[in-house]
């Protein structure tokens, strides 16, 4: 964080705006390609203080977000968390086709809890069926987690970085001030409005294409329609355990005049030993 450092006065390190302003710039040129190209961006802030500015934002661009709490796991293991919208979004439905009208009292309280619970954690990346273009990270060094796991998948990432941040896990740093709600909000908005107006310059053939691709019917009995899946092929893909099972041994058919001989062998042996013993 050296570089973007203008001086320090009484203990108090004052970041250059200069460079944040260039930093900015480089950013929002960033969001604008991955929009144009029909990706979304993800908006990560669990800051009780600044998450209703992010939040905000982020709906006014149609962006995802998570302003609660990152779940291990949102990006790597992104199959379970898939598992876990659609869950919630079988809850919705069952709740606005009043499906749930023929369960006990009992049962539609707990429901009602799990769909509060999941709504809490996960509304804002309800219709994300796949991972985002790139993440948008206010406080990298609270949301290290997000960072890592972005990095594990080449997930680009744009974030806000205060004097206390590496800025070599983020692929397009902007220095500023991650705890001031007017520092994070005019930044947030910057890039919000980017956001905007890529999508506006989106051609509707390609939005539909997008959308059809990230289509999927829910139903409140078998959940999941129709789903585009796919599987990994090729390196890394999981392989079935072969299990080797005993063979059973199969019962020769023997013909019945071999048995006839052989026994009539052992008959005549037999007499021959008891005259000897005479």
């Amino acid at each position: 964080m050296k570089r973007f450092i203008f001086s320090k006065r009484n203990g108090i390190h004052i970041i250059d705006l200069r460079k944040t302003l260039d930093r900015l710039a480089i950013a929002q040129e960033a969001v604008r390609r991955i929009v144009m190209s029909g990706e979304r961006i993800l908006f990560v802030c669990t800051k009780k203080s600044l998450k209703t500015v992010v939040e905000q934002e982020a709906k006014s661009c149609g962006a995802f977000y998570i302003t609660e709490r990152w779940l291990g796991g949102m990006l790597t293991n992104f199959q379970t968390i898939r598992k876990q919208i659609r869950r919630l979004k079988e809850l919705e439905r069952g709740q606005e086709e009043s499906a749930f009208e023929f369960y006990t009292k009992k049962e539609r309280l707990l429901l009602d809890r799990e769909r509060t619970k999941l709504d809490k954690y996960l509304s804002g990346v309800k219709d994300m069926s796949r991972l985002p273009g790139a993440l948008f990270v206010v406080d990298a060094k609270r949301e290290s987690t997000a960072i890592r796991e972005a990095n594990a998948l080449g997930v680009p990432i744009i974030g806000v970085i205060d004097t206390n941040a590496d800025p070599e896990l983020i692929d397009y740093p902007i220095p500023g001030n991650d705890d001031a709600i007017r520092s994070v909000g005019l930044i947030s908005s910057s890039i919000s409005q980017v956001i905007r107006e890529a999508s506006a310059l989106v051609p509707e053939e390609q939005k539909r294409q997008v959308l059809e691709a990230q289509a999927t019917t829910y139903s409140t009995e078998t959940g999941e329609v129709t789903e585009a899946q796919n599987r990994p092929t090729g390196v890394g893909s999981p392989r079935r355990k072969v299990i080797h099972r005993p063979v059973k041994a199969e019962a020769v058919p023997v013909a019945s005049d071999s048995i006839s001989e052989t026994s009539e062998i052992i008959e005549s042996k037999e007499e021959r030993e008891n005259t000897s013993e005479s």
